[in-house]
């Protein structure tokens, strides 16, 4: 079996830096990917890379380093391109937040707030509310319980419901992924 353990930003630099270097696969939605990428990455996001993994797998032969931006979707999408058939994959550790946190070579677009901001916006936006609404309307401190609650079994989950349905929309999607474009530089 491949290679299955993470690499921490310094090893894949130098990895990026060798001539037969490792296929990058950014699993982020693509307005994360526009606002910062690695050089040489390829933007497959986790649920179309779990749709199309059979497709991906014919045009990863070598060595794959999977990047998102902490490493908890790049773990997700390495487990489910394993449960293809592909062997030689990695994750970069601590992913862009390492990346970029280390000061190595990132390609810049238009700034957005990223999903974990847009997170805690939204929910402390409707605990806050919901406190005050419960002031005047009996039991509505009860949204910003659930709210926590949910919070609390993210964290204990390591998945997030609210940063799921915020990545589906418009601000986050950016423009859709053409997995035929994809394929294609993937091939070419």
């Amino acid at each position: 079996m491949g290679r299955t353990h993470n690499l921490i930003p310094a090893v894949l630099r130098e990895l990026v830096a060798a001539e037969n270097g490792p296929r990058l696969l950014d699993v982020r939605t693509p307005g994360e990917f526009r606002t910062a990428h690695i050089p040489g990455s390829y933007n497959v996001p986790l649920d179309t890379l779990r749709e199309h993994r059979a497709e991906l797998l014919h045009h990863l032969d070598e060595e794959v380093v999977l990047i998102c931006r902490s490493g908890n979707r790049a773990g997700q999408a390495k487990q489910a391109l394993a449960e293809a058939g592909l062997p030689n994959l990695r994750v970069l550790e601590g992913g862009m937040l390492a990346w970029e946190s280390a000061q190595y070579p990132v390609v810049r677009g238009k700034p957005r707030w990223d999903l974990e901001r847009q997170v805690r916006l939204v929910a402390g936006s409707i605990v806050l509310v919901s406190g005050l609404a419960g002031l005047a309307v009996p039991g509505a401190y009860l949204v910003g319980t659930a709210v926590g609650a949910g919070l609390a079994f993210a964290a204990v989950s390591n998945t997030c419901a609210m940063g799921m349905l915020l990545s589906k929309l418009p601000y986050n999607k950016g423009p859709k992924t053409d997995v035929k474009t994809v394929l294609a530089a993937l091939a070419g």
